[in-house]
């Protein structure tokens, strides 16, 4: 491969929603229906606030913000239950994904997810894609003590790979996900996607690379960024 961003490398780490799955537009619609039993609707400072933020974080926020006489752990059972169906038969990978995780596969480079959803959701989504034997380890944000910005999840994916920080890829698509793997001492390519568009100037000042799909880093066109320190 030309430009190879993989060179020198032992482990590379996938975000899920948003990097790996085009799957952010599901939280919209479970987010109307579920905040509209309580009387609520989401609005844009709300979506912001929870980018990071664990599955247990983010119930815990949605509680306190909005008053809900459910528990935290009922929150969470009551969207992975919402959510199932949508991650099991429409989720899908981002273009050129597929293909990308079978090259990691052919040179012998470990593979895992750091993602802020929940396991179910997230062993639902990769099965049903056909990429579940594609990964190593699969490590979620309330494994650890801080979701991202916090370098915590990506240091604990790293570590069940057996890599050091400075040997990590990791793929990531919205800012505090970029911050995180930042703050980890990884490497971090952007990858574009719809949802954080109004966030791109800021995506593209932290990352090293930027795709559009993951043939790019096969055919060796992604963009070079500067890759600002954290």
């Amino acid at each position: 491969m030309r430009n190879d961003m993989l060179c020198g490398k032992r482990a590379i780490l996938f975000d899920l929603d948003g990097t790996l799955m085009d799957s952010m537009w599901a939280w919209d619609d479970i987010d109307n229906e579920y905040l509209g039993r309580f009387g609520h609707a989401p609005t844009v400072d709300m979506k912001r606030a929870i980018e990071g933020m664990s599955f247990t974080e983010t119930a815990q926020y949605f509680k306190e913000r909005y008053g809900i006489p459910d528990s935290v752990e009922e929150i969470k059972n009551e969207w992975n239950r919402m959510a199932y169906e949508v991650y099991a038969e429409r989720v899908r990978l981002k273009p050129g994904a597929h293909a990308f995780l079978r090259e990691l596969r052919r040179r012998g480079l470990r593979a895992g997810i750091a993602s802020s959803n929940s396991l179910e959701l997230i062993r639902a989504c990769l099965e049903a894609n056909g990429v579940g034997d594609c990964f190593d380890a699969v490590t979620i944000s309330c494994e650890v003590q801080k979701g991202k910005p916090a370098p915590d999840i990506y240091l604990r994916a790293a570590d069940k790979l057996g890599a050091a920080p400075e040997q990590c890829l990791v793929f990531e698509d919205i800012p505090m996900g970029i911050l995180a793997a930042k703050n980890a001492g990884m490497q971090v390519c952007a990858v574009e996607d719809a949802y954080s568009a109004d966030q791109r100037a800021q995506i593209r000042s932290l990352a090293d690379y930027y795709i559009r799909s993951y043939d790019e880093v096969l055919q060796g066109t992604f963009e070079t960024l500067g890759g600002r320190e954290a």
